[in-house]
């Protein structure tokens, strides 16, 4: 039904997470990210209160794992869950309740965490983070990388359809907000053409954020 990784970059401290689904918009629903606190993903029968209030106990001090405890033992049916969680320096959490779906699993790596359900394998949550570890260049690139690799390990056991992609900075907003809502093949190649269309643009949107008086014009009526 849903893999996803979620990532930080060591050196620019910026956190993510790319998320694909057998469901519709699974962008909508899954990823929650606050920039400077951390990064949770919920998944398998989602609840996705859960992204907050793990976002807000994080901000409040606590660490990944309890975090996670305590969010769920404050939720009705959380052996229905799947969530997973990195907190701003890199610590992580995961938890699959006794009702996940499927073929499961979740791993922690080195600044990340996968988890999947309804896999072909057990081994593509292993491909999945294995790749982010291993992969260089920008966090969104990363992402990518291990998603794909996911998919190549033989991904969900059945077609996916929806995908997302999502990154946070050192502003107070998304700088990376991508989601492929609906297709009938391969959504996370469409995420990654979707990026590659949007990386060269990513940084003249934030100078016209932060700066108007420096944003670059983009040819079209009344913008001069």
């Amino acid at each position: 039904m849903t893999f996803s990784i979620v990532g930080r970059c060591a050196e620019t401290g910026q956190m993510g997470i790319a998320i694909s689904s057998s469901s519709i918009a699974v962008g909508a629903r899954c990823p929650w990210l606050r920039p400077g606190v951390g990064a949770v993903s919920t998944q398998n029968i989602t609840l996705p209160a859960l992204g907050n209030q793990v976002l807000d106990l994080l901000q409040q001090g606590q660490a990944p794992a309890s975090a996670l405890e305590l969010a769920l033992a404050a939720s009705e049916y959380s052996q229905f869950r799947q969530i997973t969680t990195l907190d701003h320096l890199g610590n992580s959490a995961h938890f699959s309740g006794s009702e996940t779906l499927g073929t499961h699993n979740a791993v922690s790596g080195v600044q990340c965490v996968g988890a999947g359900n309804m896999l072909a394998d057990r081994a593509v949550i292993e491909t999945l983070v294995h790749r982010f570890e291993t992969t260089r260049g920008p966090l969104a690139d990363r992402l990518l990388a291990a998603m794909l690799a996911a998919v190549a390990a033989g991904g969900e056991a059945g077609p996916v359809h929806s995908a997302a992609l999502v990154v946070v900075g050192d502003v107070s907003w998304p700088i990376i907000d991508l989601r492929v809502d609906w297709a009938d093949e391969d959504p996370i190649g469409q995420l990654a053409r979707l990026w590659d269309d949007y990386r060269p643009q990513m940084q003249d949107y934030l100078i016209r954020a932060l700066d108007p008086t420096k944003a670059p014009s983009y040819g079209v009526p009344g913008d001069e």
